[in-house]
């Protein structure tokens, strides 16, 4: 029987979460550098507010699930030395060969075995996720390569992440095979750059986000990614009006 428990995920700002499962801790997308400015192709990344906590009072991390390498808002320099201490990073394929030792790539469906400490197994499966409104084909060239994952094992509850993931079809597909989860981490804020497809969301709307949640029969949401950078244009207000019209406010988990 798989317990209705729920397991508590710390969020630290900015798509940055951590979590026990099934004896293992993940973090998701580490991003632990002080307020500034990061440079992107045509522009900059204004990080506005330092993280909840700082990388040495996390304690041992098992694994680090990382939707992209190639953002600062996801990946930044003090996630990146992280990694070095990290036995396993879960990414990208295209991210796995750049980051070398100690990370795996994951193609869409494609999944790995973790060992369990008091034994039995964590299935993780890299799914879909597409970094911008529009086909995959025409996103990716202009905002790269995105992985989300999905987290099963014996007696243990669905827990999905979604990455920097824009596309609600991307979601049926993962509810068609997973669903329903018991907890969705979903990645939102509707990041907006105006250079980059006429300033349409990068990554889900807070209205999208209650969408997803719904199409996931998800019993609880914890949004990340929605503060702490300036180009994230929704925030905790949005996602409580988003989620309340939705009818869907009980699940939303922002503690």
């Amino acid at each position: 029987m798989v317990t209705t428990e729920q397991f508590p995920v710390r969020v630290f700002g900015g798509p940055t979460a951590f979590f026990d499962y099934g004896g293992l801790t993940f973090l998701t997308d580490p991003t632990f550098d002080a307020p500034g400015d990061y440079p992107v192709p045509g522009g900059q990344l204004t990080k506005t507010a330092h993280a909840a906590v700082t990388p040495d009072s996390l304690g041992r991390i098992d694994v680090v699930l990382l939707s992209h390498d190639e953002h600062a808002d996801n990946l930044d320099n003090s996630g990146r030395a992280l990694l070095a201490d990290v036995a396993l990073t879960l990414t990208t394929p295209g991210g796995g060969q750049r980051l070398g030792n100690g990370a795996k790539g994951l193609a869409d469906w494609e999944s790995v075995e973790l060992d369990r400490p008091g034994g039995g197994t964590i299935t993780v499966t890299g799914v879909p996720a597409v970094h911008g409104p529009g086909p995959r084909e025409e996103v990716e060239p202009l905002t790269g390569e995105v992985v989300g994952f999905v987290l099963s094992g014996e007696d243990l509850p669905t827990v999905y992440v979604s990455g920097d993931n824009a596309s609600l079809d991307a979601v049926k597909e993962i509810a068609e095979r997973f669903g329903p989860v018991d907890t969705a981490i979903l990645f939102a804020g509707a990041p907006r750059i105006p250079v980059l497809f006429d300033g349409e969301p990068l990554v889900l709307t807070s209205a999208q986000a209650a969408e997803a949640a719904e199409i996931l029969g998800a019993r609880r949401v914890v949004p990340v990614h929605y503060n702490s950078w300036t180009h994230f244009t929704e925030g905790r207000a949005e996602l409580v009006a988003a989620f309340t019209a939705a009818g869907l406010i009980a699940r939303l988990d922002l503690d």
